[in-house]
């Protein structure tokens, strides 16, 4: 199992437990709109410093990223293996014509 396996595991056992105790349980308790809306300040945040070029900070904010989006995940019933699977799915077609199925 992979770290991002083991997070989304973990970010998937806080759902529904006490959200004083947890800070993800308070995220989802806060529902998916509240869910999104962090994703995207996290992304901006990771954005800002990509175009700084500190690779430290960047590598930070992604790994804020990469939580955030699991999160806003488990808030739909959207599971990690589902988005692997997808990748999976992808791999191997260019970028160019797998935009062009999808029109």
């Amino acid at each position: 199992m992979t770290a991002l396996e083991r997070l989304a595991a973990t970010i998937a056992a806080r759902k529904g437990t006490d959200p004083e105790t947890s800070w993800t349980a308070k995220l989802l308790a806060k529902g998916p709109e509240k869910c999104a809306e962090k994703f995207g300040e996290e992304a901006v945040e990771a954005i800002i410093e990509a175009v700084k070029g500190d690779a430290a900070r960047l590598t930070s904010e992604a790994a804020d990223v990469l939580y955030h989006l699991l999160v806003m995940l488990a808030a739909r019933d959207v599971a990690l293996a589902d988005v692997l699977a997808e990748l999976e799915r992808r791999e191997g077609i260019s970028g160019i014509a797998e935009k062009a199925a999808r029109g």
